[in-house]
């Protein structure tokens, strides 16, 4: 039996709410028509930029945010949306909006009391809101099922409550068992346990399966916060959703003890039962990331629920940034990969030189205030061992350390040491993750680490000092979001025709349900929430999200489904420039997929591509021998050039992507067959981003409809234009587009002599 690995790597988190010094403004969520000049109905998001700060009061403009009691224009903004919602949030007093009210363009304003701050903030990250837009839209995925196969539930938890929650749909034939007390209801449906080495109720004892379960879908609780911080409500992605929870694992003695035994066995409960959605934060080990299709118990198992209409979500992996280290890579699977929110718990390290250099810490001082700016002496501490500590003197002294970590304050704070700046993994570049730590401390990146480092040996300078200023939670990171550096890359090795992972989704300082109280050790209160990177985070909030796109579209195929986030998703971060990984550097499609999900435009793409379950099967006769395809799909094929099912290749298959190899004098051509769920009569134009050294066109480059459901079928042909370059990437995408929508996907030509 292969041992499975938890995707996740845990920290604890601390976050409180900001709010405005100035009671006479309150947030304004601001929703307006599109830019006069964009006639085709999409735009880029500077040109979006300059439409939203339009609407905002001329005297902003030479204000300061502290003495007038105004904001500039920048600070105003809070959100900016794209897409299905054309708005975006704001600072504003109720005099304010009344003559926004009066400019063109304008169209409606609600008032920010109606959309607390989510505890995990990524909910609103990805443009969800209470009352407005695709929440409603979807109905807060009510009626769905979401089985999450992982360690168990925490069944008394409030994010577990089922206040306004309907029964079960009928169809739901699972089982409860827990009793007494701890029992199930209408948000928590079912609770079984496989895990075989673990008997008894499936109750979570690690946390894992409590996180992952309320970040899909856990329930509305007001109050929520972490060391009495982040004051609000919080809510999994799909709150309205029911949770079905099947317990195939747990965590012991530092490692975790998980078997594919008895994951296959929670997957056949939670198909037999009537889920819709299977979430799944797991994977084998390393040698899965070659383990062909016939090997993983996972593809199996998810190839039955997928042909049954449940959906699949997998995370991709925590082995990034290196390339080919995919897990979870079978083309009926979403696959998720990382990427960051725009909230930072900041923490910045001053200099005596004046520089300063922002970081991240969960120590942040009582009601958001900062730590002494006196400049204390600083010193270079390496690893920070005690005994290195003891030789070299730290009491009251500002420590740098090459590794940041809570053990590693614990010993300069008993060596004495008044403070610490830790650095982080070189490979990690520019990503930060705060740390509870038990003195005035900040984690920074690598790069500013390099700067320090010459400050402190600079044989010119006085002696070098540094103090810790403390900014609390920020919201609006310009560079979110950004994929970190631990998720897993492509190209994909198992299936090299099928490009993964499929999208990014937020997977980095999640803060969810967990299932004991957590004590930092700073703050004397505790909390039921904790903080947890990886990109098991990332899959349950693309299970919420495809929750709520099946409860918009219950006909829909997981396929359809899986179209449907993937060719809506962004590629721009909030500084409107491409996507960037742990470098800043841009993010290339084996880190991205198709880019990051966009749940409001997912619930109406336009265009979709679907698969059927035959579909999968020619493309698996292609792969593989008869036997081995009958070990997938669990039943004998007939994968002869005469049968339903002989060969197609991999890029034929209806993916909503290509990933295809030129050789010199080789060229090819491929069909996509779309669907549409659009506007009945509309006009799709097809769009070609650069591909370097290819030469790609599409036939034919207009897509006509006149109803709903129709299919249309175009080709794409690829051939070469240069005969030097052997084996290197070039990527690019192909756009279908209309007035209101924006269908793409992304395509990699690997170039071969």
């Amino acid at each position: 039996m292969a041992t499975m690995f938890l995707l996740a790597a845990i920290f604890i988190f601390t976050f409180h709410s900001a709010s405005s010094s100035n009671t006479s403004y309150q947030t304004y969520i601001v929703h307006v028509d599109l830019p006069p000049t964009e006639e085709d109905g999409f735009s880029g998001q500077s040109n979006l930029e300059t439409w939203y700060h339009s609407f905002l009061p001329p005297s902003s403009e030479a204000a300061t945010s502290d003495s007038d009691n105004h904001y500039t224009p920048s600070s105003r903004i809070v959100h900016m949306y794209r897409n299905v919602i054309t708005g975006f949030a704001a600072k504003l007093s109720p005099e304010e909006v009344k003559e926004m009210e009066k400019k063109p363009g304008f169209m409606h304003a609600r008032p920010h009391k109606k959309y607390q701050l989510h505890t995990t903030h990524s909910p609103n990250f990805l443009g969800l809101h209470q009352g407005v837009g695709a929440w409603p839209a979807s109905n807060y995925g009510k009626g769905v099922i979401i089985g999450v196969i992982d360690t168990g539930i925490t069944p008394g938890h409030p994010s577990f409550n089922d206040q306004g929650m309907p029964p079960p749909p009928p169809k739901w034939k699972g089982k409860c068992e827990l009793s007494g007390t701890l029992s199930c209801n209408n948000k928590l449906i079912g609770a079984r346990n496989f895990a075989s080495y673990f008997p008894g109720p499936p109750i979570d004892n690690f946390g894992h399966g409590t996180h992952t379960a309320s970040t899909a879908a856990g329930n509305f609780v007001s109050g929520a916060n972490v060391f009495g911080q982040a004051n609000g409500t919080a809510s999994g992605i799909a709150p309205l959703a029911h949770l079905a929870i099947y317990k195939v694992g747990s965590h012991e003695n530092g490692t975790d003890v998980l078997f594919d035994s008895d994951l296959l066995a929670g997957m056949d409960a939670a198909i037999e039962d009537g889920v819709d959605v299977l979430s799944l934060s797991l994977a084998g080990d390393s040698v899965s990331h070659t383990s062909p299709f016939h090997e993983d118990v996972v593809a199996i198992g998810a190839f039955s629920a997928v042909k049954r209409g449940i959906f699949v979500t997998c995370s991709a992996g925590n082995d990034g940034p290196s390339h080919s280290s995919l897990y979870n890579t079978a083309p009926w699977i979403l696959t998720v990969g990382a990427s960051t929110t725009d909230r930072k718990i900041k923490a910045t390290a001053l200099l005596g030189n004046g520089e300063a250099y922002e970081g991240e810490s969960f120590y942040q001082p009582e009601e958001g205030g900062s730590s002494s700016e006196e400049l204390l002496p600083l010193v270079y501490g390496a690893l920070c061992g005690s005994e290195l500590l003891g030789e070299i003197g730290v009491k009251g002294k500002v420590v740098l350390c090459e590794i940041g970590t809570f053990n590693n304050g614990q010993d300069v704070k008993d060596a004495g040491g008044a403070a610490m700046i830790g650095i982080n993994d070189e490979t990690d570049d520019y990503y930060t993750e705060p740390i509870p730590h038990v003195l005035p401390a900040t984690l920074i990146n690598y790069e500013a680490a390099l700067k320090i480092r010459a400050y402190i040996e600079d044989a010119n300078s006085s002696t070098p000092t540094s103090a810790i200023l403390f900014g609390g939670t920020v919201i609006g990171d310009k560079t979110a979001p950004m994929v970190t550096p631990f998720s897993s890359r492509g190209p994909n090795l198992v299936s090299p025709g099928i490009i993964k992972p499929d999208i990014i989704g937020p997977g980095a300082n999640i803060l969810a349900a967990w299932p004991v109280s957590i004590d930092n050790n700073i703050k004397e209160k505790t909390a039921t929430y904790n903080m947890v990177s990886g990109t098991s985070m990332s899959c349950p909030h693309l299970s919420g999200v495809a929750a709520l796109v099946k409860s918009a579209h219950p006909d829909w195929s997981p396929a359809m489904v899986k179209s449907a986030i993937m060719t809506s998703s962004t590629q721009t971060n909030l500084g409107d420039i491409p996507i960037l990984d742990q470098r800043h550097q841009p993010a290339d499609v084996f880190a991205v997929g198709a880019g990051h999900v966009n749940p409001p435009a997912a619930l109406n793409p336009g265009l979709v591509y679907d698969i059927s379950a035959r579909d999968y099967i020619s493309y698996l006769c292609f792969l593989y021998t008869e036997r081995q395809v009958a070990a997938i799909v669990n039943r004998k094929i007939d994968c002869s050039s005469k049968s339903e099912y002989s060969g197609v290749p991999e890029a034929q298959l209806n993916y909503p992507s290509f990933s295809v190899v030129l050789g010199r004098d080789i060229s090819y051509a491929y069909s996509r067959t779309v669907t549409n769920f659009g506007e009945a009569e509309s006009t799709y134009y097809a769009k070609i981003e650069c591909f370097p050294g290819v030469s790609i066109f599409v036939e034919p480059t207009v897509l006509s409809f006149t109803e709903v459901k129709q299919q249309l079928t175009y080709e794409v042909y690829f051939s070469r234009t240069e005969f030097t370059t052997n084996g290197s990437y070039v990527q690019g995408s192909i756009s279908w587009v209309s007035t209101k929508h924006v269908v793409r996907i992304p395509v990699s030509v690997k170039l071969v002599l």
